[in-house]
């Protein structure tokens, strides 16, 4: 099942098998180059408050946060589909082994988190505007969500439409997943170093309003 305002063909992949199988052993790999990794950390040292509380949405063994002595954080949760790589990741409070793609819904309380950060890895997700939805639920009033972007993918796993479409579509793709998941204040930006991978970066806030 996938999200209904798109077509169908957009969320077929090329293995269609169980994503357990695929994710069962631990790949303790970079899938963004050095100086990319730093920009994205030299963003997050920017986005996320000093004290705040950030769920690591399809996390692995790093999440490219600055060190805990330069962005002093509360609870860190890591959410992602193996575990011996999320228990390898120092940077977590917590984690949780969960397959989005067969159930969107976070286990998470309301209000849970400041900020959730998404790292290379929207392009796997089969009902994004569902489990953005639910990232909206437990995020705080006002909480705000970055999803980053590369061209590096496990091509089997990432969807059609993210394998058809050059830069530009697949950020406004996700632009349009975060309208309809109910976020505001959408923005899409290129924060790319001079030298290395292409590092583009959606983010998205949640309305202050009451109720999920």
């Amino acid at each position: 099942m996938t999200d209904s305002i798109f077509p169908d063909e957009y969320f077929r992949r090329v293995d269609e098998t169980s994503d357990e199988r695929f994710y069962q052993h631990p790949r303790f790999v970079a899938h963004i180059d050095p100086e990319t990794i730093r920009a994205l950390t030299q963003f997050y040292s920017e986005f996320i408050p000093k004290g705040g509380d950030v769920l690591d949405l399809m996390s692995s063994w790093i999440s490219h946060l600055p060190d805990s002595e330069s962005l002093p954080l509360g609870r860190v949760s890591g959410l992602g589909m193996n575990a011996e790589e999320l228990s390898a990741n120092d940077r977590l409070s917590d984690f949780v082994v969960h397959n989005l793609n067969t159930n969107p819904l976070l286990s998470y309380d309301d209000n849970s988190f400041d900020r959730v950060i998404v790292a290379v890895s929207i392009q796997y997700l089969i009902r994004p505007v569902d489990v953005l939805r639910s990232v909206k639920r437990v995020l705080r009033l006002n909480g705000r969500i970055a999803i980053a972007m590369s061209h590096r993918c496990f091509p089997t796993k990432a969807i059609a439409a993210f394998q058809s479409m050059d830069p530009q579509n697949r950020l406004r793709l996700v632009q349009v997943y975060l309208e309809e998941a109910g976020f505001h204040e959408i923005e899409a930006m290129d924060c790319s170093p001079k030298a290395g991978d292409p590092l583009w970066i959606v983010v998205g806030t949640r309305p202050d309003l009451k109720g999920p």
